[in-house]
């Protein structure tokens, strides 16, 4: 079956709770795929435009997107299967639930100056919950040597496909029952969101900070 694939703002803020995706392409020299922390970029209407972070210069992949920029970003956010014995109703049959995205992208990689931009931006995502978050430049003396390392890049979204599959599919009374006993709160946060409309809820904002 087709899956929902959620609004604008879901989809940022499952690659917001979830940066860490998989930066894959392949061509003459074989398929590569690398695990990044990415930060989305968002247009007026709130739709992801692009994905920036970096990656070490010594990384094969670099030379391969270069050769050829195209590729294909992976993240993969809250999922967990979904047991009978949460479900009253006979012969109910269990599923996973999951919510998924996949980019067709082109990669373009940054000037040297720009490196340096791309980390702040990821730091202060990464760091946000801290009091005081730590600053890029905390790395003191190190860190011209470690931004040396590493090279920048912007991934341009061409294509989009984002999946939710968070009990939309059940029965509003076989949902409630699988919501008031699932173990991770934070998988419960995203299906109590993705189904707020019928869970005559108004709460689908506040639910993301519950998901985080």
């Amino acid at each position: 079956m087709d899956f929902p694939s959620g609004t604008n703002g879901d989809l940022a803020d499952l690659v917001a709770a979830y940066p860490l995706a998989w930066l894959t392409n392949s061509g003459p020299d074989g398929f590569f795929a690398t695990p990044l922390p990415l930060i989305a970029e968002t247009g007026p209407d709130g739709a992801i435009v692009a994905l920036i972070g970096h990656c070490s210069r010594r990384n094969a992949q670099v030379a391969a997107l270069r050769a050829d920029p195209r590729a294909q970003i992976l993240f993969m956010g809250p999922q967990g299967y979904v047991s009978p014995a949460l479900v009253s109703r006979p012969h109910w049959a269990p599923t996973w639930n999951f919510a998924v995205a996949a980019f067709e992208v082109t990669v373009a990689f940054g000037e040297d100056s720009e490196t340096l931009p791309a980390v702040r931006l990821l730091t202060a995502h990464a760091e946000a919950p801290q009091s005081p978050p730590w600053q890029v430049e905390d790395a003191g003396e190190r860190l011209p040597n470690l931004l040396s390392r590493i090279i920048s890049f912007r991934a341009t979204v061409h294509a989009t496909d984002a999946r939710f599959k968070l009990g939309q599919e059940e029965d509003v009374d076989v949902l409630r029952e699988i919501l008031a006993a699932y173990p991770d709160p934070v998988m419960a946060g995203w299906m109590r969101r993705l189904n707020a409309d019928r869970l005559e809820t108004d709460d689908a904002e506040a639910i993301i900070g519950e998901t985080g």
